[in-house]
C-alpha cells in the first residue's frame, strides 16, 4: 500500500514537471523581454506624462507632446523625414528592381556580381556613413575638386556638408533638399540596395519563364513585360519592400550620425535623428519620450498595414 502510494506521488510530481517544463524553460527569455523591452516602454510611457522640477517629479498629463509638437523644429522635423522617406524608398525600390531584373536575365558571371551588390549591407551605417563623408569633405574628399569647382557649380563651388540650403523652399516645406540631405538619401539608399534587390531578384525568379516567353512571342516589348506581366506578378514583394524601406528609414540614426549629424544646420535633422538630439544632446528625456511614442505609433501603423496586406493577399491567392 506504501509503495503504491509512493508511486502515486512520484508520478503526479512527474506529471506537474512536464506540464510546467515549457514555463520554466521560457521564464529566462520572458525575464529578458520585459527588461528590455516592457520596462523600457512603460518608463518611456511614464516619462512622457512626468516633468522634473526642483520639489521633484510633476504630473503634467500631454503638456510636453503639446510643447514639443507646437516647436518649429518639430514641423521642418516632419517636413525633412518626409523628403527623406519618398526619395529613399523611391530610389532604392527602382534602383533596386532595374539591377534585379537585369540579375535574372542569363548573364556570366551572376554569383560575383550579386557578392559585390551585398558589400554595402554587410558594413554598418556608421562605417556607410564615413564612406561618403570622406567623399565630400571639404579639403581632402575624394570628390572635393569637382564639388569646389567654380564653373561646375557656381559661384563659389559646393560644400556639401557645410553649404545653406537652397532658398526659398516651397512655402514652409523643406523642398528642394539641400546638398547636405541629398548626400544622406544616396548613402542610405546605396546601404539598403542590396538586401531589396536580392528580395525583389528572388521574386522574379519565381515567376514562370513561360509566362513571359508567350508574351514576347505575341509581340510584347521588354517595357511591355515589365509593366503588364512581372510589376502585377512581384507586387506584394514590392509593397513589403516599400514597409521595410519606412520602417528602416524612420529608425536609423547611425547614417547621419558618421555623416552629417543632422547638419549643416537642421538642414538634414529627420525625426530620429531629432529624437537623438532631444533625448542624448539636450538632455530632455520627458519631450524624447513623448518624440519616441509618435516614432512609435507610426512603426506600428506600418507594421499593422504590411500584416493586413500580406492577409489579403493571402486570402486572394
Amino acid at each position: 500500500m506504501a509503495q503504491q502510494t509512493l508511486s502515486t506521488h512520484h508520478d503526479e510530481r512527474s506529471g506537474w514537471l512536464s506540464k510546467s517544463l515549457p514555463f520554466w524553460l521560457l521564464l529566462p527569455m520572458a525575464i529578458v523581454l520585459f527588461a528590455v523591452q516592457v520596462y523600457p516602454f512603460l518608463f518611456t510611457i511614464w516619462l512622457s506624462v512626468y516633468k522634473r522640477e526642483p520639489t521633484g517629479w510633476v504630473y503634467v498629463g500631454l503638456q510636453n507632446f503639446k510643447q514639443l509638437f507646437s516647436t518649429s523644429l518639430f514641423s521642418q522635423s516632419i517636413g525633412l523625414t518626409i523628403v527623406f522617406l519618398v526619395s529613399f524608398v523611391v530610389l532604392t525600390l527602382v534602383a533596386g528592381f532595374v539591377i534585379a531584373y537585369l540579375l535574372s536575365r542569363p548573364i556570366r558571371f551572376t554569383g560575383l556580381y550579386i557578392t559585390l551588390l551585398f558589400i554595402p549591407w554587410v558594413l554598418s551605417a556608421i562605417i556607410g556613413g564615413e564612406i561618403f563623408r570622406l567623399l565630400v569633405l571639404p579639403t581632402y574628399g575624394v570628390l572635393s575638386g569637382i564639388l569646389h569647382n567654380p564653373h561646375l557649380f557656381p559661384p563659389d563651388g559646393l560644400s556639401v556638408l557645410t553649404d545653406a540650403p537652397p532658398q526659398p523652399w516651397i512655402g514652409n516645406f523643406p523642398f528642394p533638399p539641400s546638398a547636405a540631405m541629398v548626400l544622406l538619401i544616396l548613402a542610405t539608399s546605396w546601404r539598403s540596395l542590396p538586401f531589396i534587390t536580392l528580395l525583389l531578384l528572388a521574386s522574379i525568379q519565381v515567376i514562370s519563364s513561360e509566362v513571359v516567353e508567350s508574351a514576347l512571342v505575341d509581340g510584347a516589348n521588354t517595357m511591355q513585360v515589365i509593366r503588364h506581366i512581372i510589376l502585377p506578378l512581384i507586387r506584394p514583394t514590392l509593397v513589403v519592400a516599400i514597409f521595410s524601406l519606412t520602417l528602416a528609414g524612420m529608425n536609423g540614426v547611425g547614417m547621419i550620425f558618421s555623416l552629417t549629424g543632422g547638419g549643416p544646420g537642421t538642414q538634414t535633422q529627420v525625426l530620429p535623428w531629432l529624437l537623438y538630439s532631444i533625448g542624448w544632446l539636450q538632455v530632455n528625456f520627458n519631450w524624447a519620450a513623448a518624440l519616441a511614442l509618435f516614432i512609435g505609433v507610426i512603426n506600428l501603423l506600418l507594421i499593422v498595414g504590411t500584416l493586413r496586406f500580406t492577409r489579403t493577399e493571402d486570402a486572394h491567392v
